[in-house]
């Protein structure tokens, strides 16, 4: 009688998992488009489809697909790797306060930044007023913010290599190293020229007014192969949710999955903080909406985080781009003032000591 019984909450869940994912990417395909038709020039729906016929004027075309919709698709892609990256941190490492931010990763890319920025600036690099130095500027701090976060990486894994990589050394290891580096960029601040602090300012923000078809190729090209390794993996990872014993006695390799798992997720993030800058509390709040409505089974639970973090990010774009127009608000502004009060309600809703099963 029991069987029976199981197997229809089984077939319930699995159906409620899909609904879930159907309604999110309904919502991300009606917001796309709103965001796409949204702004100081006047588009409708149809312009699109003229557009991307090959109907569309001149003007129409511009706006579309050189300004928009790189923006919406960039949008989309750095959601994507941001809470993908936070929901397989937190799975490996156990701990609900895991995510690229918290581990210090992004700090680690905006010391590269106002490192490059600086370093430039006393090269005499930022005195040029052509647009060739400023796009070689630019390309400059990406490099360098995707170095440091790379760096930055490589520390904690080595850290944890050393003491053996359990949740509880990586943790702290992040934590550590994410502090040294935001002492690395209050003493750039400190030593740096109006100009040069205002620009450093401006990169921390987050901000994708900047994205072009080029950054989006890049994404696309990095991204996918990382989620889909994620997702080969995601019965690894369900698997060190129950602790590296249990992991261990089904044959899985909890260090090198930790590791190889944790490098992945930290190279996700350093490409999209390193195009963009830094854009909190997506990679630690999406993963803990989508846990609580789906559950902590990770091959639902990666893609379905990827999906939600594309979305929310998006709209949290739109929001930024339409809320005081013409005014734009840097996206990293929004999502910090959205992620922490919805961490907190999360927080003080209970995480109890079943959240992880």
């Amino acid at each position: 009688m029991k069987k029976p019984n199981i197997i229809h909450q089984y077939r319930d869940y699995t159906r409620r998992r899909i609904l879930f994912v159907l309604m999110v990417i309904l919502i991300m395909l009606a917001v796309g488009v709103y965001a796409v038709i949204t702004g100081a020039a006047g588009i409708s729906v149809s312009d699109i489809f003229r557009v991307l016929s090959g109907r569309g004027d001149a003007i129409s075309g511009q706006i579309i697909l050189n300004i928009r919709l790189p923006r919406v698709l960039a949008a989309l892609l750095a959601g994507l790797a941001l809470a993908s990256s936070g929901a397989v941190m937190q799975s490996l490492l156990r701990n609900p306060l895991a995510s690229p931010f918290t581990l210090g990763i992004s700090g680690a890319a905006a010391f590269g930044a106002a490192f490059a920025i600086v370093m430039s600036g006393s090269l005499g690099g930022s005195s040029g007023t052509g647009t060739d130095s400023w796009i070689d500027e630019q390309y400059l701090v990406m490099f360098s913010a995707f170095v440091w976060s790379m760096v930055s990486t490589g520390f904690i894994l080595v850290i944890a290599q050393y003491r053996g990589a359990t949740p509880e050394v990586m943790i702290l290891a992040g934590i550590a190293i994410g502090s040294l580096f935001n002492a690395g960029v209050s003493a750039l601040q400190y030593v740096a020229t109006d100009v040069e602090l205002a620009a450093i300012v401006f990169w921390m923000f987050g901000d994708l007014g900047r994205a072009s078809w080029d950054e989006v190729v890049v994404l696309s090209l990095l991204l996918f192969p990382i989620l889909i390794f994620f997702m080969s993996k995601s019965w690894s990872y369900k698997a060190l949710q129950s602790g590296d014993e249990f992991a261990i006695s089904l044959g899985v390799r909890a260090s090198r999955v930790r590791l190889t798992g944790m490098l992945a997720a930290s190279l996700a993030t350093a490409v999209v903080v390193s195009f963009y800058g830094i854009i909190a509390f997506v990679g630690l709040v999406v993963p803990h909406i989508v846990r609580r409505c789906i559950g902590g089974d990770d091959f639902f639970l990666i893609p379905a985080s990827a999906l939600f973090g594309a979305m929310f990010l998006l709209l949290s774009d739109t929001v930024a781009r339409t809320l005081f127009s013409p005014v734009i608000l840097p996206v990293g502004i929004l999502t910090s003032f959205i992620g922490a009060p919805l961490f907190l309600f999360l927080l003080l809703r209970g995480m109890g000591r079943g959240y992880w099963s």
